[in-house]
Protein backbone atom coordinates (compact mmCIF):
# COMPACT_ATOMS: atom_id res chain seq x y z
CA UNK A 1 0.00 0.00 0.00
CA UNK A 2 1.26 3.44 -0.71
CA UNK A 3 2.04 6.01 1.97
CA UNK A 4 -0.97 7.55 3.57
CA UNK A 5 -0.15 11.06 1.77
CA UNK A 6 -0.67 9.37 -1.53
CA UNK A 7 -4.57 9.32 -0.64
CA UNK A 8 -7.21 9.72 -3.10
CA UNK A 9 -8.39 13.55 -2.63
CA UNK A 10 -5.20 14.84 -1.42
CA UNK A 11 -3.13 17.35 -3.26
CA UNK A 12 1.13 16.21 -4.64
CA UNK A 13 2.83 19.67 -6.00
CA UNK A 14 5.64 18.60 -8.39
CA UNK A 15 8.39 21.06 -9.56
CA UNK A 16 10.04 20.12 -12.72
CA UNK A 17 6.92 18.67 -13.57
CA UNK A 18 5.89 18.83 -16.93
CA UNK A 19 8.80 16.05 -18.32
CA UNK A 20 10.82 13.06 -17.13
CA UNK A 21 10.57 12.21 -13.75
CA UNK A 22 8.23 14.76 -12.61
CA UNK A 23 5.79 14.07 -15.10
CA UNK A 24 6.21 10.29 -14.50
CA UNK A 25 5.61 11.29 -10.56
CA UNK A 26 2.35 13.15 -11.42
CA UNK A 27 1.21 10.85 -13.27
CA UNK A 28 0.90 8.00 -10.87
CA UNK A 29 -0.22 10.35 -8.17
CA UNK A 30 -3.09 11.35 -10.08
CA UNK A 31 -3.63 7.48 -11.00
CA UNK A 32 -3.63 7.39 -7.05
CA UNK A 33 -6.99 10.13 -7.25
CA UNK A 34 -4.84 12.66 -5.81
CA UNK A 35 -4.95 16.34 -7.14
CA UNK A 36 -2.01 17.21 -8.56
CA UNK A 37 -0.51 20.90 -9.31
CA UNK A 38 2.68 20.60 -11.44
CA UNK A 39 5.38 23.94 -11.67
CA UNK A 40 7.84 24.60 -14.76
CA UNK A 41 9.09 26.81 -17.15
CA UNK A 42 7.16 26.48 -20.77
CA UNK A 43 3.57 27.68 -21.22
CA UNK A 44 3.08 24.56 -24.38
CA UNK A 45 5.10 22.17 -22.37
CA UNK A 46 2.83 23.01 -19.21
CA UNK A 47 -0.19 22.54 -21.39
CA UNK A 48 0.91 19.45 -23.00
CA UNK A 49 1.22 18.10 -19.54
CA UNK A 50 -1.88 18.93 -18.11
CA UNK A 51 -3.55 17.35 -20.72
CA UNK A 52 -1.85 14.18 -20.51
CA UNK A 53 -2.07 14.22 -16.49
CA UNK A 54 -6.03 15.13 -16.92
CA UNK A 55 -6.68 12.20 -19.36
CA UNK A 56 -5.69 9.63 -16.19
CA UNK A 57 -7.04 11.71 -13.30
CA UNK A 58 -10.61 10.55 -11.90
CA UNK A 59 -11.82 13.73 -11.70
CA UNK A 60 -10.25 15.10 -14.80
CA UNK A 61 -9.10 18.34 -15.34
CA UNK A 62 -10.65 20.01 -12.30
CA UNK A 63 -8.33 18.06 -10.27
CA UNK A 64 -5.35 19.15 -12.28
CA UNK A 65 -3.42 22.77 -12.19
CA UNK A 66 -0.59 24.12 -13.84
CA UNK A 67 1.57 26.99 -13.22
CA UNK A 68 4.93 28.55 -14.41
CA UNK A 69 7.42 28.70 -11.90
CA UNK A 70 11.38 29.90 -11.63
CA UNK A 71 12.27 27.89 -8.39
CA UNK A 72 15.21 29.76 -8.24
CA UNK A 73 13.23 32.77 -7.53
CA UNK A 74 11.71 32.54 -4.13
CA UNK A 75 8.64 34.66 -4.65
CA UNK A 76 7.59 32.46 -7.34
CA UNK A 77 7.54 29.48 -5.43
CA UNK A 78 6.02 31.40 -2.23
CA UNK A 79 3.32 32.33 -5.04
CA UNK A 80 2.92 28.50 -5.80
CA UNK A 81 2.48 27.98 -2.26
CA UNK A 82 -0.25 30.66 -1.95
CA UNK A 83 -1.66 29.09 -5.53
CA UNK A 84 -2.16 25.40 -4.14
CA UNK A 85 -3.87 26.50 -0.86
CA UNK A 86 -6.45 28.92 -2.70
CA UNK A 87 -7.19 26.11 -5.34
CA UNK A 88 -6.53 22.90 -3.35
CA UNK A 89 -6.16 23.95 0.36
CA UNK A 90 -2.76 23.12 0.88
CA UNK A 91 -0.28 20.58 -0.06
CA UNK A 92 0.20 17.09 1.12
CA UNK A 93 3.11 15.98 -0.97
CA UNK A 94 5.93 17.84 -2.07
CA UNK A 95 8.48 16.99 -5.00
CA UNK A 96 11.01 19.23 -4.99
CA UNK A 97 12.53 18.02 -8.66
CA UNK A 98 13.19 20.71 -10.77
CA UNK A 99 16.73 20.46 -12.32
CA UNK A 100 18.95 21.86 -14.86
CA UNK A 101 22.23 20.26 -16.37
CA UNK A 102 23.64 22.92 -18.57
CA UNK A 103 27.13 21.32 -18.45
CA UNK A 104 30.18 23.17 -16.46
CA UNK A 105 33.82 23.55 -15.85
CA UNK A 106 35.95 24.40 -12.56
CA UNK A 107 36.73 27.75 -14.04
CA UNK A 108 33.59 28.29 -16.89
CA UNK A 109 31.35 30.75 -17.32
CA UNK A 110 29.66 31.86 -13.95
CA UNK A 111 26.40 32.30 -15.36
CA UNK A 112 26.27 28.15 -15.38
CA UNK A 113 27.35 27.87 -12.04
CA UNK A 114 24.61 30.48 -10.89
CA UNK A 115 22.10 28.89 -13.06
CA UNK A 116 22.61 25.67 -11.74
CA UNK A 117 23.05 26.09 -8.26
CA UNK A 118 19.70 28.53 -8.70
CA UNK A 119 17.48 25.44 -9.81
CA UNK A 120 18.99 22.73 -8.57
CA UNK A 121 20.38 23.40 -4.94
CA UNK A 122 18.11 27.19 -4.01
CA UNK A 123 15.08 25.52 -5.56
CA UNK A 124 14.94 22.22 -3.13
CA UNK A 125 15.29 25.47 -0.53
CA UNK A 126 13.10 27.41 -1.62
CA UNK A 127 10.27 24.38 -1.77
CA UNK A 128 11.04 23.22 1.63
CA UNK A 129 10.97 26.84 3.43
CA UNK A 130 7.51 27.58 1.34
CA UNK A 131 5.31 24.58 1.84
CA UNK A 132 6.41 22.82 5.09
CA UNK A 133 5.58 24.98 7.53
CA UNK A 134 1.72 24.62 5.77
CA UNK A 135 2.54 21.28 5.93
CA UNK A 136 3.16 21.08 9.35
CA UNK A 137 0.34 23.13 10.47
CA UNK A 138 -2.13 20.93 8.29
CA UNK A 139 -1.05 18.05 10.70
CA UNK A 140 -1.73 15.31 8.54
CA UNK A 141 0.85 12.24 6.89
CA UNK A 142 2.93 14.23 4.07
CA UNK A 143 6.32 14.16 2.65
CA UNK A 144 8.94 16.15 1.16
CA UNK A 145 10.57 14.41 -1.83
CA UNK A 146 14.19 15.90 -2.94
CA UNK A 147 15.47 14.54 -6.11
CA UNK A 148 18.90 14.23 -5.63
CA UNK A 149 21.99 12.69 -7.71
CA UNK A 150 24.55 9.76 -7.85
CA UNK A 151 26.97 12.83 -8.68
CA UNK A 152 26.22 14.66 -5.32
CA UNK A 153 27.90 11.39 -3.35
CA UNK A 154 30.36 10.51 -5.40
CA UNK A 155 31.14 14.10 -7.31
CA UNK A 156 32.68 12.25 -10.28
CA UNK A 157 34.68 14.39 -12.57
CA UNK A 158 33.09 16.85 -15.61
CA UNK A 159 30.39 18.51 -14.28
CA UNK A 160 31.64 20.47 -11.11
CA UNK A 161 28.30 22.83 -10.54
CA UNK A 162 26.04 20.10 -10.72
CA UNK A 163 28.09 17.86 -8.48
CA UNK A 164 28.05 21.06 -6.25
CA UNK A 165 24.05 21.47 -6.53
CA UNK A 166 23.67 17.82 -5.61
CA UNK A 167 25.94 17.16 -3.03
CA UNK A 168 24.17 20.30 -1.34
CA UNK A 169 20.70 18.59 -1.81
CA UNK A 170 21.76 15.75 0.08
CA UNK A 171 23.21 17.54 2.84
CA UNK A 172 20.33 20.01 2.61
CA UNK A 173 17.73 17.03 3.10
CA UNK A 174 19.33 15.05 5.28
CA UNK A 175 19.52 18.02 7.73
CA UNK A 176 15.17 18.77 6.71
CA UNK A 177 14.50 15.13 8.01
CA UNK A 178 16.37 15.20 11.09
CA UNK A 179 14.99 18.24 12.54
CA UNK A 180 11.27 17.11 11.12
CA UNK A 181 11.15 14.21 12.74
CA UNK A 182 12.27 15.69 16.08
CA UNK A 183 9.36 18.29 15.61
CA UNK A 184 6.27 17.73 17.67
CA UNK A 185 3.89 15.86 16.78
CA UNK A 186 5.25 16.07 13.38
CA UNK A 187 3.69 13.84 10.76
CA UNK A 188 5.59 14.82 7.53
CA UNK A 189 9.22 12.88 6.03
CA UNK A 190 11.51 14.10 3.88
CA UNK A 191 13.35 11.80 1.30
CA UNK A 192 16.57 11.77 -0.56
CA UNK A 193 15.27 10.65 -4.13
CA UNK A 194 18.67 9.08 -5.66
CA UNK A 195 17.36 8.11 -9.35
CA UNK A 196 20.42 5.79 -10.92
CA UNK A 197 20.41 6.43 -15.78
CA UNK A 198 16.73 7.69 -16.73
CA UNK A 199 15.95 8.23 -19.48
CA UNK A 200 14.93 11.71 -19.63
CA UNK A 201 14.93 15.08 -21.71
CA UNK A 202 17.89 15.99 -19.36
CA UNK A 203 19.61 12.54 -20.43
CA UNK A 204 18.46 11.62 -23.26
CA UNK A 205 21.65 13.85 -25.08
CA UNK A 206 19.71 13.78 -28.62
CA UNK A 207 19.13 9.73 -28.44
CA UNK A 208 15.31 9.07 -29.34
CA UNK A 209 15.78 5.37 -27.81
CA UNK A 210 15.98 4.45 -24.59
CA UNK A 211 19.61 3.00 -24.32
CA UNK A 212 19.56 -0.70 -22.85
CA UNK A 213 20.97 0.39 -19.66
CA UNK A 214 19.00 2.90 -18.25
CA UNK A 215 15.22 2.70 -16.50
CA UNK A 216 12.05 4.71 -17.91
CA UNK A 217 10.86 6.94 -15.48
CA UNK A 218 7.58 5.30 -14.96
CA UNK A 219 10.48 2.55 -13.63
CA UNK A 220 12.24 4.79 -11.48
CA UNK A 221 9.14 6.38 -9.96
CA UNK A 222 7.36 3.33 -8.83
CA UNK A 223 10.67 2.23 -6.96
CA UNK A 224 10.57 5.81 -5.50
CA UNK A 225 6.97 5.02 -3.94
CA UNK A 226 8.00 1.35 -3.11
CA UNK A 227 10.92 2.33 -1.02
CA UNK A 228 8.93 5.90 0.42
CA UNK A 229 6.44 2.90 1.60
CA UNK A 230 9.19 0.85 3.09
CA UNK A 231 10.19 3.91 4.93
CA UNK A 232 13.78 4.50 3.36
CA UNK A 233 14.98 7.98 3.69
CA UNK A 234 17.96 7.62 1.29
CA UNK A 235 16.14 5.95 -2.08
CA UNK A 236 18.86 4.68 -4.13
CA UNK A 237 17.70 3.55 -7.17
CA UNK A 238 19.44 0.86 -9.62
CA UNK A 239 19.26 0.80 -13.18
CA UNK A 240 19.86 -1.77 -15.92
CA UNK A 241 23.27 -1.45 -15.76
CA UNK A 242 24.45 -0.64 -11.98
CA UNK A 243 23.24 -2.94 -9.43
CA UNK A 244 22.79 -1.41 -5.88
CA UNK A 245 25.96 -3.44 -4.67
CA UNK A 246 28.20 -1.46 -7.13
CA UNK A 247 26.62 1.86 -6.08
CA UNK A 248 27.28 0.75 -2.13
CA UNK A 249 30.67 0.00 -3.25
CA UNK A 250 31.54 3.42 -5.12
CA UNK A 251 29.69 5.31 -2.43
CA UNK A 252 32.23 3.54 -0.24
CA UNK A 253 35.28 3.59 -1.80
CA UNK A 254 34.06 7.83 -1.68
CA UNK A 255 33.90 8.27 2.24
CA UNK A 256 37.09 5.98 1.62
CA UNK A 257 38.69 9.07 0.55
CA UNK A 258 38.73 11.17 3.51
CA UNK A 259 39.01 7.89 6.10
CA UNK A 260 42.44 7.05 4.02
CA UNK A 261 43.59 10.09 3.20
CA UNK A 262 43.79 9.20 -0.54
CA UNK A 263 44.25 11.72 -3.23
CA UNK A 264 40.51 13.53 -3.99
CA UNK A 265 38.33 11.54 -6.62
CA UNK A 266 40.99 8.47 -6.22
CA UNK A 267 38.31 6.65 -7.96
CA UNK A 268 39.76 8.20 -11.41
CA UNK A 269 43.40 8.62 -10.75
CA UNK A 270 45.55 5.86 -12.45
CA UNK A 271 47.40 4.90 -9.44
CA UNK A 272 44.52 3.56 -7.64
CA UNK A 273 42.96 2.24 -10.59
CA UNK A 274 43.60 -1.52 -9.51
CA UNK A 275 42.74 -0.93 -5.83
CA UNK A 276 39.22 0.10 -6.63
CA UNK A 277 38.53 -2.34 -9.16
CA UNK A 278 39.52 -5.21 -6.01
CA UNK A 279 37.76 -3.24 -3.65
CA UNK A 280 34.52 -3.35 -5.93
CA UNK A 281 34.89 -6.88 -6.25
CA UNK A 282 34.97 -7.64 -2.48
CA UNK A 283 32.04 -9.12 -1.08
Amino acid sequence: MPHAAMSPNNVAVITGGASGLGLAAAMRFARLGMKVCIADLGTDRLAEAEAKIASVAPGGGADIMTTAVDVSRFEDVTGLELAVRERFGGADILMNNAGVQPGSETFGPLQNWQRVLGVNLWGVIHGSQAFAPGMIERGRPGLIINTGSKQGITTPPGDPAYNVSKAGVKAFTEALQHELRNAAGGRISAHLFIPGFVFTGLTAKGRTEKPAAAWTPEQTVDFMIERIDAGDFYILCPDNDVPRRLDERRILWAAGDIVENRPALSRWHPDFAEAFAAFVKKS
